[in-house]
């Protein structure tokens, strides 16, 4: 299983102002690991800068024994490390099936395998295939834009908010699809605002403060610890799932 690897990450939208300054964290595969903290904590630009959006200034993204850090998105891909962003993540005047080969434009020859695998996991798919992804529901386009990147074989699937603006059921739903991925040996790094349920699905957590790593450990612990249930779950208790 490919472990992704990273040291003293810094960078940002300017060279001037590095909004992550110094993020270290590791995901194995077969482990589901979230990043959460307060707003402006840098933890969507975590994901942009390991997906290659946005280039490092400093710091190691390893990836199996492949130095990542600073390549370009279509290299990321390649390699296995694939971005779902949380908007603008589907192609809306595309059917579900023509957004589906799109996920896999650098093996096109593979698409119409991968397609069947995608849509064995994902039904909903394959009965929605010829709709014009724009008309499916918010949960259908978000189950849509993670089949499209399953079609690229992901060792490292990076998860920007999959949950967002989704109804508590359909983002049950959703985490458990990404359960599921996990489970298959991918190692899955997501963020997520909703604190209390993403540490509720996670293996293991770390939680970012000004763009620094502020605390990590296994998601239950940090569930049931006093100091992160005040800053981040206002208060509550966590429960067991």
């Amino acid at each position: 299983m490919s472990t992704l690897e990273v040291k003293g990450l810094v960078g940002g939208y300017d060279a001037a102002d590095n909004i992550v300054k110094g993020v270290s964290m590791q995901v194995t595969g077969g482990e589901l690991s979230t990043i959460i903290g307060p707003n402006g904590a840098g933890k969507s630009t975590v994901l942009k800068l390991l997906a290659g959006l946005l280039r490092p200034t400093a710091g190691q993204v390893q990836l199996a024994d492949r130095q990542m850090a600073g390549l370009a998105p279509r290299a990321m891909v390649a390699a296995g490390m694939v971005f779902v962003p949380q908007e603008r993540n589907i192609f809306g005047e595309l059917t579900v099936e023509e957004n589906l080969i799109m996920g896999s434009f650098l093996q096109l020859r593979e698409s119409r395998s991968r397609m069947r695998e995608v849509m064995e996991r994902l039904p909903l798919l394959q009965q929605r295939r010829a709709a014009v992804a724009r008309t499916l529901s918010g949960g259908q386009r978000q189950l849509l834009a993670i089949g499209q990147a399953l079609m690229a074989r992901p060792k490292v699937l990076l998860l920007d908010e999959p949950t967002a603006g989704l109804s508590p059921q359909v983002a049950q739903d959703i985490f458990a699809l990404v359960r599921q991925i996990r489970d298959s040996g991918v190692a899955v790094l997501m963020v997520e605002q909703n604190a209390l349920d993403a540490l509720q699905v996670s293996d293991r957590a770390y939680v970012l403060v000004d763009g620094s790593n502020h605390v990590e450990g296994p998601a239950r612990t940090l569930a049931a610890d006093p100091e992160i249930r005040a800053l981040f779950l206002g208060g509550r208790a966590a429960t067991t799932v």
